[in-house]
């Protein structure tokens, strides 16, 4: 293909000049040759006013020119991205590469050209598409691709078209969080870093998963429940409704978590809330090397047990009774030396809360530390609160205990509240 400099661009926009934006296309015409561009259109986004241009550029030039590699801010959070991970091992993935090496011509790939970048194509939707157009042109298939090209999107735009391009393929929550609080600033990852529940240069799970990194609906239930505990007098627990809660995923700034940050605005350096991080952080590395053997260099037991700090509910509850005890220097001392517990075994006794169970619970009910619902939220609570009491560690009767003074102080809230509908 002749590459020229010659193009053509119209404004179909009432209101939208072309004037600038015209350096912007020149340089990428130069640099891509589209197949329309003697019979470009400027058309603009009418509900972020993200301006844009729709062609064909050759698999070559998407190569060699093009990145999946994107920052959703580049000024904040340089290191940071917003793109979900490519899964090699999809069946739709291998689909793709086998039609890219029979020429399929992939269409809907979204980018944002940045004029002056070493890898000015940054691909924002389409990275799967993008990695099998790669694989192809290595076998010599250079054909052209339909891209959607933005120019000159601001942060709020280019957040925008992440989440539209990466909707197309069902996204997860865990992703909107990610790509919502790399936006916001680097306040929670920052702190996820600094208590050693991230490590360092190391980002949010962009799915969730036993293995994977904490996740933005973890790191924000984890300290909101810290402050829901902490709103709570430890002498009123026995009496008051403990139950932790868990901020609603995949919204950009869900109410529980915008609550908090409003009544703690200096959360970021409060150092008993990173206190209480850093002994979470000791919890799960303990949880994890209980199962790990040093000669075989593998991990033993079911891969549950050694993931068990990763349920939602068991990291609910934990903080929650942290932010009880904050007033309380020996509890909360005890409640933090739990990773030091279980002796040969693990701290958390993935082996105990396994058969701890209710007579009204249901048959499929697997024990507890197996789902995140308010009950099993409560009944962790209770646990801990009680562990915190001798220090001894999690045992048997403790967890039936436990799940025995959550049914009880449930069924005393319905009541009282029973009695005060009836005056």
């Amino acid at each position: 293909m002749k590459e020229t400099n010659e193009f053509d661009v119209r404004v179909f926009e009432s209101g939208l000049n072309s004037d600038d934006f015209i350096d912007d296309i020149e340089s990428f015409v130069k640099n891509f040759s589209p197949l329309e561009r003697n019979n470009l259109t400027l058309l603009r986004d009418h509900r972020t006013q993200a301006v844009f241009i729709e062609c064909h550029i050759p698999a070559s030039k998407i190569s060699d020119l093009g990145t999946t590699d994107v920052p959703l801010d580049a000024d904040a959070s340089p290191d940071y991205r917003a793109n979900r991970d490519v899964v090699a091992d999809h069946a739709a993935f291998e689909q793709m590469r086998n039609d890219a090496m029979e020429g399929r011509r992939f269409s809907n790939i979204v980018a944002e050209f940045i004029d002056g970048d070493q890898k000015p194509l940054k691909i924002i939707g389409g990275q799967h598409r993008y990695e099998a157009i790669k694989e192809a042109l290595e076998q010599g298939v250079d054909i052209e691709h339909g891209v959607k090209v933005y120019l000159q999107l601001d942060n709020e735009q280019r957040l925008d078209v992440q989440i539209i391009s990466n909707t197309n393929i069902s996204v997860s929550k865990e992703l909107l969080d990610r790509m919502y609080e790399t936006l916001a600033g680097a306040e929670l990852r920052d702190w996820c870093q600094k208590c050693g529940l991230l490590e360092r240069k190391q980002d949010f799970a962009d799915k969730p998963g036993r293995g994977n990194p904490i996740t933005v609906k973890e790191a924000r239930s984890f300290i909101c429940n810290y402050y829901l505990g902490k709103a709570v007098p430890d002498k009123e627990f026995s009496i008051r409704d403990t139950t932790p809660q868990l901020v609603e995923a995949g919204k950009r700034d869900p109410k529980i978590w915008k609550d908090t940050k409003q009544k703690n605005p200096d959360l970021w350096d409060d150092k008993d809330l990173q206190a209480a991080g850093k002994a979470f952080a000791g919890l799960r590395i303990a949880q994890m090397e209980a199962f790990f053997d040093g000669k075989s260099g593998k991990y033993s037991g079911p891969a549950d047990f050694r993931h068990k700090a990763k349920n939602l509910a068991l990291l609910a509850g934990w903080a929650f009774v942290a932010g009880c005890l904050s007033n309380n220097p020996p509890r909360l001392k005890r409640h933090y030396a739990l990773f030091e517990k279980g002796g040969s075994k693990d701290p958390l006794r993935a082996d105990l809360l396994v058969n701890g169970r209710h007579s009204t619970d249901p048959a499929n009910y697997r024990g507890l530390g197996y789902r995140s619902d308010p009950k099993e939220r409560g009944r962790f609570a209770e646990l801990f609160w009680l562990q915190a009491e001798k220090g001894a560690g999690i045992t048997k009767s403790g967890i039936e205990l436990a799940i025995q003074e959550y049914e009880a102080k449930q069924a005393n809230l319905r009541a009282k509240a029973m009695r005060e509908k009836l005056g």
